[in-house]
C-alpha cells in the first residue's frame, strides 16, 4: 500500500539537500509526548550555546516502569558520525540509566513520565560544538528513539533578514532568507570549502536549505543575498486545538466522548489554498502540555485524549496521501498521521492520542517519492509568520570535525521588499 511506501521513504529521508547518513530512530507507539528543549524551554529542535542546558522528557504508556538509558553521539554536517572519540566531546560519560521518573496521577491513561537534564552528575559537559544525536535505549540494548540537537559557539555574528521574492512568479507565495557572516575574530580562508550553512524554517529539519556558497566578500564579511536559492514556501498559519480542559468543548473541539479515554472530536476543517490569507497567531507548529486544574505537577497530571481530525478536501490527489503534520511527533510522517478517506462523510479522517495541551498542526500532501507539499491544502502566502534560523558550520583545513561557529535568527513578521 502507498501508505507503507511513503512511511519508509520519509523515515529514511532528511532532506533533498543533505544526505542523512545517521537517521533519527522513530519512537514506538507506546512512547508519547517527547519534549526536547534547550534554553527556550519550548519543545522543538534544541539549538543551544556551548555549555547550555538540555531538557528531555517523554511518557511510556505501557506502564511497566521500564529502565531506559541514553547515549550521545557527535556528527558531521551531513550527519555521518564524526571522527571524535567520546572523551574528546564529553566531560563525564553517558550510557547511563534515566533516574528521574514518576507515574501518572489521577488519569484514565496510565503512563510513566521520564526526565533527563544535561549537564548532570554523569554527563558533566559537552565540550565541542556541532551536530549531536541523543539516543534512548531499553535495558536489552535496543534503541527506543533518538533526537537531533545542535551546540553553537558564539564566534561569528550572523545578521539575518527575511525578504519577499523578487521573482514575479513566486512573489505572492515565497519568503527569501538573506544573511551575512561577520567574522572579525576568525580568519576564514577558502570559505567555499571550509564554511557550510544550514537554513531552517520553524526548526523543521524536513525542508532545510543547505550549503549555499558566499556570493562575495567585503572585509571580514561573507555575503549571502540569494533570491531563488534562499527561498522557502511561505506556507500558512497553523491550525490549533486546546484540550487543557479535557471534558469541555472549545472553539476547535465540537464534541467529547468517553470510551476508555476521552475522545475529542475537532470541527471539520476545509482546504485553505484557495482562500485569502488571514492572520491567525500560532506557535509555528509546536505544542505545549498544559492542564486547566493541575494541583502540583502538570507533567504527570495531564491525561491523554484521542483527538479526531476531519478534513474536507475535494482536489484529486491520485496516488498521493494526506497527513496531519506538526512538531507534536517531531514532524514525522507515519501511519499514525495518515488521513484516511471516509466515503460516508466525504472527509479525510484520523485519530491519535495526544497529551492534554495546546497543539499546532496542519494538513499536508505527501508525494509518492516521500516529499511533502505543505501548501497543497493550506496554501502558500508571503505574509505568513515564520521563524528562520541560520547555522554556520566551519571546518578549518586539517580539522577533524565540523564546528558550528554562529547562529542567526529572523522572523518574517518583519519581512520587507528591499
Amino acid at each position: 500500500m502507498l501508505k507503507n511506501v511513503v512511511t519508509t521513504l520519509l523515515i529514511a529521508c532528511f532532506s533533498s539537500t543533505i544526505t542523512a547518513q545517521y537517521t533519527e530512530h522513530i519512537e514506538p507507539s507506546f512512547i508519547k509526548s517527547i519534549q526536547f528543549a534547550g534554553d527556550t524551554k519550548q519543545s522543538q529542535l534544541p539549538i543551544v550555546r556551548l555549555g547550555g542546558p538540555l531538557l528531555l522528557s517523554f511518557d511510556a504508556l505501557n506502564g511497566n516502569e521500564a529502565d531506559y538509558y541514553y547515549q550521545i553521539t557527535h556528527h558531521d554536517f551531513d550527519w555521518a558520525l564524526s571522527d571524535l572519540t567520546k572523551g574528546e566531546y564529553m566531560n563525564g560519560f553517558d550510557d547511563v540509566r534515566l533516574y528521574n521518573y514518576s507515574n501518572s496521577y489521577n488519569t484514565l491513561q496510565s503512563y510513566s513520565h521520564y526526565n533527563l537534564k544535561i549537564p548532570n552528575r554523569d554527563t558533566r559537559k559537552l565540550t565541542k560544538s556541532g551536530n549531536y544525536m541523543i539516543s534512548i535505549f531499553d535495558d536489552n540494548g535496543e534503541i527506543v528513539f533518538s533526537r537531533r540537537f545542535m551546540i553553537v559557539e558564539n564566534i561569528v555574528s550572523v545578521p539575518t533578514y527575511v525578504k519577499r521574492a523578487r521573482d514575479l512568479k513566486s512573489i505572492e507565495t515565497k519568503q527569501v532568507v538573506q544573511f551575512v557572516i561577520d567574522s572579525p575574530n576568525l580568519q576564514i580562508t577558502n570559505p567555499d570549502e571550509t564554511v557550510k550553512t544550514l537554513i531552517l524554517q520553524n526548526s523543521n529539519l524536513n525542508n532545510p536549505i543547505s550549503n549555499l556558497k558566499p556570493q562575495y566578500t567585503i572585509g571580514s564579511q561573507l555575503i549571502y543575498r540569494y533570491d531563488k536559492e534562499g527561498s522557502f514556501d511561505g506556507g500558512n498559519e497553523f491550525l490549533n486545538f486546546d484540550n487543557k480542559d479535557i471534558r469541555s468543548g472549545t472553539s476547535s473541539i465540537r464534541s467529547i466522548d468517553l470510551i476508555d479515554v476521552y475522545n475529542n472530536f475537532l470541527y471539520t476543517n476545509g482546504a485553505r489554498f484557495n482562500r485569502p490569507y488571514t492572520y491567525n497567531p500560532d506557535i509555528n507548529g509546536n505544542y505545549q502540555v498544559r492542564v486547566l486544574n493541575a494541583n502540583t505537577n502538570m507533567a504527570i497530571e495531564a491525561d491523554y485524549a484521542r483527538v479526531h481530525f476531519a478534513l474536507q478536501y475535494f482536489e484529486e490527489i491520485e496516488d498521493k496521501e494526506i497527513h496531519v503534520y506538526g512538531n507534536f511527533n517531531n514532524w514525522t510522517i507515519d501511519e499514525s498521521t495518515f488521513m484516511e478517506y471516509d466515503s460516508f462523510s466525504d472527509t479525510y479522517i484520523n485519530n491519535r492520542l495526544f497529551k492534554q495541551g495546546f497543539y499546532n498542526y496542519k494538513f499536508v500532501v505527501v508525494n509518492r517519492d516521500g516529499t511533502i507539499d505543505e501548501g497543497a491544502v493550506s496554501g502558500n502566502y508571503w505574509q505568513t509568520e515564520n521563524e528562520y534560523t541560520v547555522l554556520v558550520y566551519f571546518r578549518d583545513l586539517g580539522a577533524r570535525y565540523d564546528r558550528i561557529i554562529g547562529m542567526g535568527k529572523a522572523n518574517s513578521i518583519s519581512i520587507n521588499n528591499q
